[in-house]
């Protein structure tokens, strides 16, 4: 998936199966793999992610064609699919694994993101502030098979902890708030 003009993002947005289903119905998106990054433990497995060691966060790496999908669409994406004001991780699930963050590739990227949430903090759209955290992108480490495109996998599983995990109502109502 590295044709010329085809670019890379990455976000952490809490349980990678919640963030890929949003991106991967988008026109111009080529590709959403499930992984792991920002942390110093090479190639972890999901259960070392897990324990809280590694310093890793479940993540999505998204390769677009910014021509049809730009990367202010995916930010504007991301926003809407978390809860960006959760130090603490994100709905039910809790702990630095499941924090949020969007790690860039480039000063553009990085420009766009810092605009975006200084925007969404000025909005008063959320009571507090937006704690999701921009970084340099690191290496990205691909979750294991059984990880990727669980929605399709699994969707009877999928879709009860999408909605047990209160991260449908939170989209829900979160939509049209201004």
């Amino acid at each position: 998936m590295s044709k010329p003009g085809y670019k890379k993002a990455t976000f952490a947005g809490g349980c990678f199966w919640c963030m890929v289903k949003p991106f991967d119905q988008m026109p111009g998106i080529m590709e959403v793999v499930s992984g792991y990054t920002g942390g110093h433990t090479e190639n972890p497995s999901y259960q070392e992610v897990c324990s809280e060691t590694t310093g890793h966060r479940e993540a999505v790496q998204i390769t677009y064609d910014p021509a049809v999908f730009t990367y202010e669409d995916l930010v504007e994406l991301f926003w809407s699919q978390i809860d960006p004001t959760d130090a603490g991780g994100q709905f039910f699930d809790r702990g630095e694994s499941y924090k949020t963050a969007i790690y860039y590739h480039d000063e553009e990227q990085k420009n766009i993101a810092l605009t975006s949430r200084q925007k969404l903090q000025d909005s008063n759209r959320y009571r507090g502030a937006i704690v999701t955290d921009i970084f340099s992108a690191k290496p990205f480490y691909k979750a294991e098979e059984e990880h990727q495109n669980y929605y399709q996998k699994h969707p009877i599983r999928y879709n009860a902890y999408y909605k047990g995990s209160g991260r449908a109502d939170w989209i829900k109502n979160m939509k049209g708030v201004k």
